[in-house]
């Protein structure tokens, strides 16, 4: 039994090799792995990047919170979700205009956008103390339109700074429109009480003489 074992074991020795693989020799790539060649392949289209504008460049964020927005429908007379999103208060750097801006989450749809004008008085909505509801002459579907927006925040404190500094706005936007009809109304006065006087011209005309002709 000895020696059949000792047989086999010389003959597995020639078939699977007994001596160890020689320093430095290359390893069997594993399947599944690639081969690293350390060659570099250059893009075939090189993109470059692109200035998104937002349009908000040029404004100032006076307040930036989350919530959540719903419209009335009129024809299903009942209020549907809008989206929800980030809710900013822009006031422009050089016309100091001031509008409501708010964008849905992941899409950046633009689900509000109007201006904030003293019209546009923020009610409590019943039964809630962390909601707010407007009329609004809206714009963001790309028209001008009639809408009456609920907007929801997350916690009554986060309602109160919203209507304080939403508020604040217009004050400063009512100001300032009374500012311009102040101008108007004195510039008009001034218009009234200026008096142009038609300027003319004289001309000399030349005064007419007699001249005699004597007959040859």
């Amino acid at each position: 039994m000895a020696a059949d074992d000792e047989k086999q074991a010389r003959e597995v020795e020639e078939t699977t090799g007994s001596e160890a693989p020689a320093e430095g020799a290359d390893e069997p790539t594993k399947a599944g792995e690639e081969e690293d060649t350390g060659a570099q392949i250059a893009p075939i289209v090189t993109l470059q990047e692109v200035a998104v504008s937002t349009g908000e460049e040029d404004e100032d964020v006076l307040i930036d919170m989350k919530a959540k927005l719903y419209r009335f429908d009129k024809e299903g007379t009942q209020w549907k979700e809008r989206g929800v999103g980030q809710v900013k208060i822009l006031e422009h750097k050089t016309t100091r205009k001031v509008r409501l801006l708010m964008r849905q989450n992941r899409t950046l749809k633009i689900c509000a956008n109007h201006m904030v004008t003293a019209a546009t008085q923020l009610q409590e909505h019943a039964g809630s103390d962390k909601s707010w509801i407007w009329h609004a002459r809206d714009y963001s579907d790309g028209e001008l339109k009639e809408e009456l927006f609920c907007m929801r925040f997350g916690s009554v404190e986060s309602a109160q700074k919203f209507k304080d500094v939403y508020e604040a706005a217009q004050e400063k936007v009512s100001s300032k429109t009374e500012e311009k009809d102040e101008e108007a109304d004195a510039t008009a006065d001034l218009l009234q009480n200026l008096k142009v006087e038609p300027k003319t011209d004289k001309v000399d005309v030349p005064e007419e003489t007699n001249t005699g002709t004597k007959a040859a």
